[in-house]
């Protein structure tokens, strides 16, 4: 089935609700929309400054007080997201979550409110759900696109073509941290806005030379500061609406350090709650404007938020960005493909025999599959204790498509694929224990199955569950000593961790055996 076959064939079962929370370092929003026909029909949008980031301490420690706001303002989103059906809502958090030492305190009061799960994502898959967002809010240019997307706590850049982005990079400067930064006792003048461009042009040093090479056509700006840009120099007639000019925006930096103080900056088109962080995202943009040579930009609706139900409306589809992300890292690593299809073709008629007894949900049970597809990556590291190279790999990279929480229970199953059972890691992860632990075990049967690399993969097996003990009764045996051998290991290994694993050969087995 072709990508567009499969869109065809979703678009046409009618609207579908989604709904998404993006919890920024300045921000928070709000959007739910109806799915239809690839686009979104907007149902509802809401956005609050919360300045999460402002709460941040020396030690990167969320305050009380910044917590109470976080959740003052979810408490108001609630009521919009009650009747949306979890595998349709999305509730992510930037920067500041990243940022936090205590954001798991946050995070937990937080679901206990909404009753849903919060994900961290990470500063590129920040930048990539940005640049899906602004993409569709476009119209179709010929040629490459610049997007930026100046934040509470990071700033993300993105060069693209149509939907498909070709560079992602966040960077740590926004208009909330540079604010607390440069303008802490609220004091504007010359000297110190130029230091604030001068932090912004040092982190831009490191991605300038890349991003120039890659050239652009069409320089687009999306989210909080680059809109009260363009609706400040509208209303005051320096460049035309929607647009922000060069010298527009040299003037307004004028203007902004002739204020002398933050409680001082008020201008037409800029509302009350943005004009504190103002200028410290107005010294961010004249970096960007200086490094890039940018004689405009252009202001896009389109952000983060509308991303992520763009994103979501391709999960479990040929659009899911998780499986290019897959296929792209089994390249990259030289993955034997043969042996990871039938391991994980092993797993999941494993998992098809016990779902139902062990309650595991589909969109659980997609992870064994795709650990079981990157069983063998770190291989490409070193042989020697390639399952923890392996999890190293997917924990410590980039996988588009993929949140925090996803990748670290990917990087579990793959570390979890053999050898000791690792029971200490898996008391560590933070949600779904239980289910990563059987998922784990199944991951381990279906590779001991194929140990010897066969042609096609090994289904001759049934399982039966009694709470979490597990009975195997084999029907057919390849290499059958080896395997034997393995499944006796196997059974020892589990039992050390906790867990019943019994081994029954059928009776044509045993007779296999004894002769």
């Amino acid at each position: 089935m072709t990508r567009h076959t499969a869109m065809r064939r979703m678009l046409a079962k009618g609207p579908r609700r989604l709904a998404a929370i993006d919890l920024g370092s300045n921000s928070f929003h709000l959007l739910v929309a109806n799915y239809h026909n690839g686009e979104l029909q907007v149902v509802a949008k809401l956005g609050e400054k919360v300045q999460l980031a402002a709460g941040l301490d020396a030690q990167d420690q969320l305050s009380e007080a910044a917590m109470e706001r976080a959740l003052d303002c979810l408490a108001r989103f609630a009521p919009f997201i009650g009747d949306i059906p979890p595998a349709s809502l999305r509730i992510v958090g930037t920067n500041a979550l990243r940022a936090a030492t205590n954001s798991r305190t946050l995070i937990e009061r937080a679901e206990a409110l909404l009753g849903h799960g919060i994900e961290i994502i990470a500063g590129r898959e920040e930048a990539r759900l940005i640049y899906l967002g602004a993409a569709h809010a476009l119209a179709d240019v010929l040629g490459r696109r610049l997007i930026v997307d100046i934040g509470g706590g990071s700033t993300e850049f993105i060069i693209g073509e149509k939907f498909e982005p070709l560079a992602l990079e966040s960077l740590d400067m926004g208009c909330v941290a540079y604010t607390r930064r440069f303008f802490a006792d609220g004091e504007i003048t010359e000297k110190r806005f130029r230091k604030a461009e001068l932090a912004a042009l040092s982190e831009l040093a490191n991605i300038r030379r890349h991003f120039r090479e890659l050239g652009w056509v069409d320089p687009v700006g999306s989210s909080g500061t680059i809109k009260a840009a363009a609706a400040v120099l509208a209303a005051s007639d320096e460049s035309p609406e929607g647009m922000i000019k060069r010298q527009g925006l040299l003037a307004l930096r004028k203007r902004l350090i002739k204020c002398k103080r933050l409680d001082r900056v008020v201008m037409d088109g800029l509302k009350e709650d943005r004009a504190t962080v103002f200028p410290a995202g107005i010294a961010i943009l004249c970096a960007i404007f200086e490094a890039f040579e940018l004689d405009h930009m252009r202001y896009s609706d389109g952000a983060l938020r509308e991303g992520v139900l763009y994103d979501l409306a391709g999960r479990h589809t040929a659009e899911d960005s998780r499986l290019q992300t897959l296929t792209t890292l089994r390249r990259r690593y030289g993955v034997d493909g043969r042996q990871a299809d039938n391991v994980a073709a092993t797993a999941r008629e494993a998992l098809a025999q016990v779902q139902e007894d062990w309650q595991i949900d589909d969109n659980q049970g997609q992870f064994l599959d795709w650990a079981a597809q990157l069983h063998e990556i770190g291989l490409a590291v070193s042989h020697s204790q390639f399952h923890r190279h392996g999890a190293y790999l997917l924990e410590n990279s980039d996988l588009p498509g993929f949140s925090r929480p996803e990748q670290q229970a990917l990087a579990f199953l793959v570390r979890a694929h053999r050898r000791k059972f690792p029971i200490k890691e898996l008391e560590n992860m933070t949600t779904n224990q239980p289910t990563l632990g059987r998922l784990a075990r199944l991951l381990r049967l279906a590779v001991i199955l194929n140990h010897s690399r066969p042609e096609k993969s090994v289904r001759g097996f049934r399982l039966e569950v009694t709470g979490d003990d597990l009975r195997v009764e084999l029907q057919e045996l390849n290499d059958q000593t080896l395997l034997v051998n393995d499944l006796e290991q196997e059974a020892e290994y589990q039992r050390a961790a906790g867990f019943q694993l019994t081994i029954e050969p059928s009776l044509e087995t045993t007779a296999n055996l004894r002769s």
